[in-house]
């Protein structure tokens, strides 16, 4: 497809405790590439799209070694340079039954994190490019970061680029530095045509409560007071996750359009999930892949949504299934051996 997609942000290594186990329960780590843009970008590369990645390791072999696995998976990486500082990471704990897992962030001073703005020449990194794809976890990481993804995001519009961001809000990023997102968000979410997002992060940016009878009601009104602050937002769209026990959730999904329609796509259950994170970033990859590939809005929720549910079935941040899989996921084709 002649469609190219830049995605903007860091490029991570999790290191998460092995099965079940807690944190250093025995000594070893299950080591996975990962990182929310990187995520949508080795997807949309797996769907058959010229996807590419903008961002800043170190100089070591543990940047290098990201690089490659990236590369890998048919994402560019000619905009992926280095710098001093350190390699990102986050861990992992795995919850099971009713202990929630959970993330601990060491990125401080990393190389992506340490770049400043000044060292992207966004005319030249976006030429070419029909998308420019960012998150939320940018601009959490610290001033340099958030000023560089509102140089990204404006640079993006001057030149013509459709620009989709995923709020993925992390206050635990946020609290590191004190950095106040209701003043920065906006400005990177102004330019955007599509928003992943949901109600919760909308309340961040407006600093107000959605406080309607259901969940669905607290979406359409979040999506209201985007498109009337945000001009160029189109779709606002997300994921609604009903979380029964680790292990079994209930998938939906939702958009709303400016012109007032709204889709939604039925829920889909999971049990024995293998891995949820960057389940989020497969639904923004599924829904940007049918909206680049000329599907309706309610097809390429659908779709979305159908790539979030089987990002479930695989180990590590990347979705690594193709398009006749998400699309047999989204017929709700049978699980026969396929021979």
């Amino acid at each position: 497809m002649s469609t190219r997609i830049v995605c903007f942000g860091e490029l991570l290594l999790r290191l998460a405790a092995p099965g079940r186990q807690l944190m250093l329960q025995s000594p070893g780590f299950e080591v996975h590439v990962g990182g929310a843009e990187a995520n949508v970008a080795v997807s949309l590369a797996k769907f058959g799209h010229d996807a590419a990645l903008i961002s800043v390791v170190p100089e070591n072999q543990l940047g290098a070694a990201a690089v490659a696995e990236i590369r890998k998976h048919a994402v560019g990486v000619r905009n992926v340079t280095s710098g001093p500082g350190r390699m990102g990471l986050y861990f992992l704990v795995p919850g099971a039954m009713q202990r929630p897992s959970e993330v601990i962030y060491d990125r401080a001073e990393s190389a992506f994190a340490l770049t400043p703005a000044s060292h992207y020449h966004w005319q030249k990194l976006l030429a070419g490019a029909d998308w420019l794809h960012v998150s939320g976890v940018t601009p959490a990481l610290g001033e340099r970061t958030a000023e560089a993804a509102i140089e990204a995001v404006r640079a993006a519009r001057k030149l013509g680029l459709k620009v989709s961001f995923d709020g993925n809000f992390r206050p635990k990023l946020w609290q590191a530095w004190q950095g106040h997102a209701p003043s920065i968000l906006p400005q990177v979410m102004s330019e955007a045509d599509i928003m992943f997002a949901d109600h919760r992060d909308m309340a961040v940016v407006f600093e107000t409560d959605f406080n309607e009878s259901n969940i669905e009601a607290q979406i359409q009104s979040a999506a209201s007071a985007a498109f009337k602050a945000f001009p160029h937002l189109q779709k606002f769209t997300t994921t609604i996750r009903v979380q029964h026990s680790v292990d079994h959730h209930s998938l939906s999904a939702m958009m709303v359009t400016r012109d007032g329609q709204v889709h939604r796509a039925a829920a889909i259950e999971l049990t024995s999930i293998v891995d949820r994170i960057g389940a989020g970033d497969a639904f923004a990859a599924g829904v940007l892949h049918g909206l680049i590939s000329n599907m309706d809005d309610r097809q390429s929720l659908s779709f979305g949504l159908a790539a979030a549910a089987l990002k479930h079935s695989v180990p590590g941040d990347f979705n690594l299934l193709g398009v006749d899989d998400v699309a047999a996921c989204a017929a709700q084709e049978r699980f026969d051996v396929r021979r």
